[in-house]
């Protein structure tokens, strides 16, 4: 009976340590160090939370920047439905830009691993800037102040060495708002 009892008394000490206490003390730490990220990196527009700069947002207007497809699936990259939605997307995205299909940057035909990904590259973020510029109605000096715009949202390398500089597309399309104004989703 006294091994069960030391065995439970373990068991239990182990419990609150690591299932209370341990992440009581990181969250703590995590809102301390990064209030922030640890609240999970919510924007705010006149008090009011539009998302997270860590999710992707849907927007389908024709006056804002598209992210990624929000779409994940487990197609493998041989399967045919997946060449087919892919060969779909670029030909929309291609008409849709005015661009040749070829110029059409990979990752507005292809969802992120995990489907939520908010950045897009720097390059797919400068092909979307005539046809934002068009729904919105600017002429040229406008169209060249929205391209300025994309310019400077640019975020660098991850700890300057990983990845590609990137864009995210909620903090552009609120950039885009907060400058020319807001459009009725």
């Amino acid at each position: 009976m006294k091994i069960l009892w030391q065995a439970f008394a373990f068991w239990f000490c182990v419990t609150v340590l690591t299932g209370f206490i341990y992440p009581a003390v990181i969250a703590a730490v995590g809102r301390a160090a990064l209030p922030d990220k640890a609240s999970g990196s919510l924007v705010s527009v006149d008090g009011r939370v539009v998302g997270s700069s860590l999710i992707a947002q849907p927007f389908q207007g024709p006056g804002y920047f598209w992210p990624r497809p929000l779409v994940m699936s487990n197609l493998s990259p041989t399967s045919a439905q997946l060449k087919t939605t892919i060969a779909e997307r670029r030909k929309d995205w291609s008409a849709r830009a005015n661009v040749l299909p070829q110029h059409v940057p990979e990752e507005l035909l292809t969802g992120s691993g995990s489907g939520l990904d908010p950045h897009i590259s720097h390059e797919a973020a400068r092909i979307q800037v005539a046809t934002v510029a068009a729904a919105r109605g600017f002429d040229e000096e406008k169209t060249k102040a929205l391209l300025s715009l994309v310019d400077e949202n640019v975020e660098g390398q991850q700890l300057h060495a990983l990845g590609e500089a990137r864009v995210n597309v909620l903090l552009l399309n609120l950039a885009v708002d907060k400058k020319f104004g807001t459009l009725k989703r």
